[in-house]
């Protein structure tokens, strides 16, 4: 059998996407990899299909304890021997999985790095390369192994071990994110010199990027909240004080929320993460303490009511929206406190000089995207080293391009401000300054006296937020982490203020503050509704009910993409249903009695 036929018969796809065959051909034929493909590009069956092809079991590493039993139960589906080994099991079903791999009774076994790396699993590891019955590693979320990156775990610096003590098996490692310098730490930690890098694009044209400047947050995150009635949704918050508010602040606005962060009990994370894979319309909100892996397709929005740490860790949790290809919306609304708080962490922590210099530029570069006024697609993939032509026409620079100005005496008036006060202040002293408030404590200090005070009444607070924000976007001040937040100038701010260079900026977007609902567009470039409501709506009827009755999230069943298809092109025979994609051998025996009946049930009403 080849890996077209597997493809086709077990999994139901006519065709490989992008760079997989050439991916699956090379790793079947014993060579090392590393694939960097976007979330949703079809990175697991890089290393299923070979899996399925090469004598003995592939071993797959992965962090995602919580949703391993999904993985595998979506491989049951298609009709693949698979199981999971992780700390969730009591002994007794543990031993049993461990006899069926050593029986090779499995064609995939997906384990946890802890459990890896204890001196049991590698024995057993050491009696199947004694059999040669390993047939390849693969280390998912291969970022997790970059002690700069956004997701390290510890664990997987030691996945080392498996090119040491197991040199014959071959190995890939994937990630859906990674920049150069995480790349090299990658190949690097895991003994990947030598392996092929698969660099697929990182765009992700059914996505659309929003930013919006933070004005009433609440307010704007229920306008854009209206564009998205009852689907699902992830919304990202810094603090979990904040996640635990939010998502109760939203239950009573009528949309169903749930919390998750790592200070709720394990159950409570295990409950809501299940209900939120495993019911439709459910938005979580979160810190980054959830969603790596997450494995829903229907997710149509990412909302981040604070600014992520990095370009990287943005593109990550963004692009848990719209796996199945369908329109979704990344949507952020940032502020200056969020630019004066990452400073002072970075600044505050315990790293390195090194590694303190390394996410200072990582911010940076986020923030400069977050003022960009340039299509945010080319900006976004620019930062990943990929080269794109021309405006996206999917995100809000390149739907409603913003409006420059000539910042460059404005930006003069904010440095005099912050030079006549001793650099000791933050915006809001400084916006107050400029815009003539004497307040008690502008008397008490003398400030009323500057020649500063009252020279910036032409700008409104918005603006003068947005000035600020814009210059340390662009470098020309930084947030003093041990003054408690007071801006200071940098070198790079000499030129603009002595007039020896002009300084553009972004008007501040009256639209971003009106309050008016948020209006959906759909791209172009992806699938369109379904052309048959009613039997599409039979058709997620059918797979809740089957979901429920098997305890597994719908989308393990049969995708949304696939009752597209059968709804707008219904069979009639089980021959034709090999030809949905989506459907193969095993889930056309399994269910295609049923949806044929309730397709000539429908056709008949």
């Amino acid at each position: 059998m080849t890996a077209l036929d597997i493809l086709r018969q077990i999994f139901g796809y006519p065709a490989f996407r992008g760079p997989q065959a050439e991916i699956i051909d090379h790793l079947t034929q014993g060579k090392d990899a590393l694939v960097l493909m976007p979330t949703g590009g079809g990175k697991s069956l890089c290393y299923q299909i070979p899996a399925l092809l090469r004598p003995g079991v592939g071993v797959v590493v992965s962090p995602l304890i919580a949703l391993m039993q999904d993985q595998v139960e979506a491989l049951h589906q298609a009709g693949v021997r698979a199981a999971f080994l992780n700390s969730s099991l009591d002994f007794a079903t543990a031993s049993s999985t461990e006899k069926q791999l050593l029986a090779g009774e499995l064609d995939l076994i997906y384990v946890a790095p802890e459990r890896l790396l204890t001196e049991r699993f590698l024995t057993l590891l050491d009696r199947l390369n004694a059999d040669q019955k390993l047939a390849l590693f693969a280390i998912d979320e291969a970022h997790c192994v970059s002690q700069w990156g956004h997701d390290f775990r510890p664990e997987y610096i030691q996945l080392s071990v498996l090119h040491e003590r197991y040199p014959a098996v071959p190995r890939i490692a994937l990630t859906a994110t990674a920049d150069e310098l995480t790349r090299r730490e990658i190949r690097t930690r895991l003994g990947l010199e030598e392996a092929r890098i698969f660099l697929s694009s990182f765009d992700r044209p059914n996505i659309r990027y929003t930013v919006v400047d933070r004005d009433n947050p609440r307010r704007q995150l229920l306008d854009f909240l209206a564009g998205h009635p009852s689907e699902a949704g992830i919304i990202y918050c810094l603090s979990r004080k904040k996640v635990d508010e939010t998502a109760a602040w939203l239950n009573t606005q009528g949309i169903a929320a749930l919390p998750y962060h790592a200070g709720l009990g394990a159950d409570v994370r295990t409950r809501n993460q299940q209900r939120f894979l495993r019911e439709d319309g459910i938005v979580m909100v979160a810190t980054i303490a959830f969603g790596m892996g997450i494995d829903k397709p229907d997710v149509r929005f990412v909302a981040h009511l604070d600014l992520p740490k990095s370009l990287e860790a943005y593109y990550q949790e963004t692009g848990r929206a719209g796996r199945d290809g369908e329109p979704a919306e990344a949507w952020m609304t940032y502020g200056l406190n969020d630019v004066v708080i990452h400073r002072q962490r970075i600044d505050e922590s315990e790293a390195g000089e090194e590694q303190k210099r390394i996410e200072r530029g990582k911010l940076d570069a986020l923030l400069a995207w977050c003022e960009t006024a340039e299509c945010r697609r080319t900006r976004l993939l620019t930062y990943f080293a990929e080269v794109r032509e021309g405006r996206c026409n999917n995100c809000d620079t390149c739907l409603t391009p913003p409006e420059l100005w000539d910042g460059t005496v404005a930006a003069q008036k904010a440095m005099s401000a912050i030079l006549r006060t001793g650099q000791r202040f933050g915006a809001g002293h400084l916006i107050d300054l400029l815009r003539g408030k004497a307040s008690e404590r502008m008397r008490q200090l003398g400030h009323d006296k500057l020649p500063t005070f009252g020279v910036g009444t032409d700008l409104d607070d918005t603006n003068w937020r947005a000035v600020f924000r814009q210059l340390l976007a662009a470098g020309l001040l930084h947030a003093d982490a041990q003054a408690y937040g007071a801006l200071k100038l940098t070198d790079a701010a000499r030129p603009v203020l002595k007039g020896e260079a002009t300084l553009s900026m972004r008007r501040q977007k009256m639209s971003a503050l009106a309050g008016r609902r948020h209006e959906r567009r759909r791209s172009s470039a992806t699938p369109q509704a379904s052309n048959n409501p009613p039997l599409f709506d039979a058709l997620r009827a059918w797979r809740a009910e089957q979901a429920k009755t098997q305890g597994v999230p719908a989308y393990v069943i049969l995708h949304d993409k696939t009752l597209h298809e059968l709804a707008d092109r219904p069979p009639t025979t089980p021959d034709d249903l090999l030809d949905v994609p989506g459907i193969g051998q095993a889930k056309a025996e399994r269910y295609g009695a049923d949806l044929l009946v309730l397709i000539k049930r429908m056709a008949l009403q």
